[in-house]
C-alpha cells in the first residue's frame, strides 16, 4: 500500500478530493493521511499530490503488519497478559517484574 500524508490545508484539502473523487483506489482514510491500492492509478495520484504540493506531501510504500508472522510469540504473549491484567492502571514494566514477559528496554532495542 501507498501511506500519503499531508502537511498543509491545501494538501489536505486535495488529499480529501482525491479520496472522495477515486474511492476505489483509497484502502483507508485518516484525516490528514490515506492508504492508497499498491497499483499504478494509486501512484498517479500520489505522485500528483506530491507535485501540486511538493513538502507538503509525504509518501511512503507500506505492508501490513501480521502480528504472527511479525511479532515474536514473547510479544504477543505479553500483550494479550498484559491486558487481561486485574489493574487497569499498572504500567507495563511494573507488570512484567518477575515474569518471562520482555522489559520494554529490551523490545525498543529489537527490530521485529
Amino acid at each position: 500500500m501507498l501511506l500519503v500524508v499531508t502537511y498543509s490545508r491545501d494538501a489536505r484539502e486535495t488529499l480529501r478530493n482525491v479520496c472522495r473523487t477515486h474511492e476505489e483506489t483509497v484502502v483507508r482514510r485518516f484525516g490528514r493521511a490515506a492508504l492508497l491500492e499498491e497499483t499504478e492509478f494509486g501512484a498517479f495520484l500520489a505522485c500528483r499530490l506530491r507535485e501540486k504540493h511538493g513538502h507538503d506531501v509525504q509518501v511512503e510504500r507500506t505492508e501490513p503488519f501480521n502480528e504472527f508472522a511479525d511479532a515474536p510469540d514473547s510479544v504477543r504473549e505479553a500483550a494479550e497478559a498484559y491486558e487481561s491484567r486485574d489493574v487497569a492502571s499498572t504500567p507495563y514494566d511494573k507488570f512484567a517484574v518477575g515474569t518471562d514477559h520482555p522489559p520494554t528496554s529490551r523490545m525498543r532495542d529489537r527490530d521485529l
